[in-house]
């Protein structure tokens, strides 16, 4: 039987509904989006088309044989989507009363707008009540995001999906914590942990190489591709959980440009859902965006697939497995945190807080602490003492236990 995420609850709810909107799925690669939609198909009328394939899947429920269009690896384009829809809709206008057809197209973000398309279809089918839900699938949320705001402004309902918890890796395939924080949240890549080198290849040949090179590089213009990967390479390895200055950090990174650059390249890994640069909680926002990033990895199995520690030796070293441990809490509240809510890390030397979460008015400071040798991190009374409406938080060692922040809902920390 296969595992179901949360999210597969609220797209089976909407398509009980009849069709109000379409249903966007979107989030990196590799998190079971796709899965999800087949899940929820399952038992109803439906299509579901990827973008990326030149034969239509059909479900045994609908109503029509599947056809093959065009030549196989052929490229999608704008009358696909046309000829797809329509296919949906005969099959639609055939079903008894009451009943929906389900359209799924995956990877819609790869054909050139697709948003117009898609806009005129919707708004024809809403004329003429025609039965038939439509659900997007994308793996770029910044190219997805940037043509829903464009054409389809008030048509969709979107269901956001990012990287697995630790509790859906504990529920699904029996990860212990320990298990959790080096190979990380990647569902594809959870049966191969047994053999590390085999595993290693897999996230990065198949989770980070198409990551980079067809969700960033072949569809978003970028003038310097080898600095945007070793930006990656850097990030996720020598200092996911530290602080850098872009301008230092341009002094080892290979055809360097500027940090304007760097700070662009940045912003496309984290929408990739790959990697994020954190800027520092302040009261000025001039002050946010001078300081130095603090990078975290958006799934700890990308620091783990570029390093030279074996599972054993990462949980032997104490410095290394410490800063793994701190990703780990980074990718929870990156990955997990409310809407609206944004995440910063705090330092006016020589205090500073590992995480700082802010919900409106209110402030959740977080300090790390993976050792036994538990001292009063001074920084939480810096930082408490400085600003308003904060709940200070130690998780690890005498605080909160490390696998019950990861278990529980970043909301429930926040009073």
């Amino acid at each position: 039987m296969s595992y179901g995420r949360p999210h597969l609850k609220t797209l089976e709810d909407r398509l009980n509904e009849p069709p109000k909107f379409m249903i966007v799925v979107a989030g990196p690669r590799q998190i079971g989006k796709s899965t999800m939609v087949r899940q929820a198909l399952a038992g109803r009328p439906s299509t579901f088309d990827a973008t990326d394939q030149s034969a239509t899947v059909s479900n045994p429920f609908s109503d029509a044989a599947s056809t093959i269009q065009g030549e196989p690896g052929a490229k999608a384009t704008e009358k696909w989507i046309v000829d797809k829809w329509t296919q949906a809709r005969a099959k639609a206008r055939f079903l008894p009363s009451g009943q929906c057809h389900v359209l799924a197209i995956d990877e819609i973000q790869k054909i050139p707008r697709w948003s117009e398309v898609v806009k005129g279809l919707w708004d024809a089918d809403r004329a003429e009540q025609v039965p038939l839900h439509v659900v997007l699938l994308g793996s770029s949320p910044r190219l997805m995001q940037k043509g829903l705001t464009e054409s389809l402004a008030g048509r969709y309902e979107p269901i956001h999906m990012s990287h697995w918890s630790y509790s859906e890796m504990q529920e699904a395939f029996d990860f212990s914590l320990d298990e959790y924080i080096y190979f990380g949240g990647y569902p594809g890549a959870a049966s191969l942990i047994r053999d590390e080198t085999r595993w290693r290849q897999y996230v990065r040949d198949a989770l980070i190489k198409p990551n980079i090179e067809s969700d960033i590089l072949q569809m978003t213009r970028v003038e310097k591709p080898a600095l945007l990967k070793n930006l990656f390479e850097l990030g996720c390895g020598a200092y996911s959980g530290q602080l850098i200055a872009l301008t230092k950090l341009l002094g080892q990174l290979q055809d360097a440009g500027n940090t304007v650059t760097l700070a662009h390249y940045l912003d496309l890994l984290s929408h990739a859902g790959l990697l994020t640069g954190l800027q520092k909680y302040a009261g000025q926002e001039l002050r946010r965006r001078a300081s130095p990033p603090k990078f975290n990895a958006h799934n700890t199995a990308l620091i783990s697939a570029q390093a030279k520690y074996t599972f054993e030796q990462a949980k032997n070293d104490r410095t290394y497995w410490g800063r793994l441990v701190e990703s780990a809490v980074g990718t929870h509240l990156i990955n997990n945190k409310p809407e609206n809510s944004i995440l910063y890390y705090w330092r006016e030397s020589p205090s500073e807080v590992d995480f700082v979460l802010t919900y409106g008015e209110k402030l959740l400071a977080i300090e790390v602490k993976s050792g036994d040798d538990y001292a009063a991190p001074k920084g939480l009374q810096v930082f408490t003492d400085k600003f308003k409406y904060v709940t200070p938080m130690v998780v690890g060692a005498d605080g909160v236990a490390i696998s019950d922040f990861l278990l529980q809902p970043v909301e429930s920390w926040m009073k």
